[in-house]
């Protein structure tokens, strides 16, 4: 599956998401095109027409647009007599009969990358708790995007093969290993979790251990924080737990392991393939 493909199921996920907890009748999006400050709406949840579909909303420019430009929530009680925005796109919110609309942006490491849409048929306030729920099923898609990034730039630092000169390459793989195993200890949804962490499991390399070490999967997080260099108090801020709670797991993992100190832990970790 694409990043943009990827990004769409998420969208999708989202605005689904967003008419359940808000009560919203429509709910649209989509993702910021690649190289150009514009988003395309992909995915409609709720329409009667497709007026919306493959819309492109130049950044500034309608209510999406303004959303984009500032990289907050918007919303405006009557689209058609708002002030607020401007009306390139009046024909095709008018042809779907909205009145009332909200958007809400998706952002990453501080840029735009979607917007999400709720909208009513009438025209009227929307609240502060539909706005917070539209800002939540954001937060959904803005996560996902961070672990499609992480994945992708994990990848292409595996390419480069170790052993051959390139150990900064292979100490990048080993930092982004884990961050990205800090990252699923805080995914939600089972699925994208487990996800994740196959991925991360792909760049242990094909180790065959003498003998099996079963660790649990926070003992193994916290040895790729200490494998990344990071103190116990870095290890349970990344892990979001207490310092206290990252020592017992590197004791029960040191016991497993046969390691007496956090460096043997980690070098038998990586002789049994379960650390890159």
């Amino acid at each position: 599956m694409t990043v943009d493909a990827a990004g769409a199921v998420e969208i999708r996920r989202a605005l689904a998401r967003l008419r359940r907890t808000t009560g919203l009748p429509v709910a649209f999006g989509g993702l910021v095109e690649a190289g150009r400050p514009r988003i395309r709406i992909s995915e409609l949840s709720g329409t009667a027409t497709t007026s919306l579909l493959a819309l492109a909303v130049t950044s500034g420019n309608g209510l999406g647009g303004k959303t984009v430009a500032l990289a907050r929530p918007c919303a405006v009680a009557d689209y058609s007599l708002s002030r607020q925005i401007s009306h390139e796109y009046d024909a095709a919110v008018a042809a779907e009969g909205l009145r009332s609309v909200l958007a809400v942006p998706v952002v990453v490491r501080r840029r735009v990358r979607g917007v999400l849409y709720g909208a009513l048929r009438d025209a009227q306030p929307l609240g502060d708790r539909t706005l917070s729920a539209a800002v939540d099923a954001a937060r959904d898609v803005e996560q996902a995007l961070v672990v499609g990034d992480e994945v992708r730039d994990v990848l292409v630092a595996a390419r480069a093969e170790p052993g051959q000169g390139d150990a900064a390459a292979w100490e990048q793989v080993r930092e982004a290993h884990t961050a990205l195993r800090a990252l699923a200890s805080r995914i939600g949804d089972p699925a994208l979790r487990a996800e994740l962490l196959d991925a991360c499991a792909l760049l242990t390399g094909d180790t065959v251990p003498a003998k099996e070490v079963a660790l649990a999967p926070r003992e193994l997080d916290v040895l790729a924080c200490v494998a990344a260099g990071a103190t116990n108090a870095v290890a349970a801020d990344r892990m979001g737990v207490g310092a206290e709670t990252v020592k017992a797991y590197l004791r029960s993992a040191m016991r497993k392991l046969g390691a007496r100190t956090r460096g043997e832990a980690v070098v038998a970790a990586r002789r049994a393939g379960l650390l890159p």
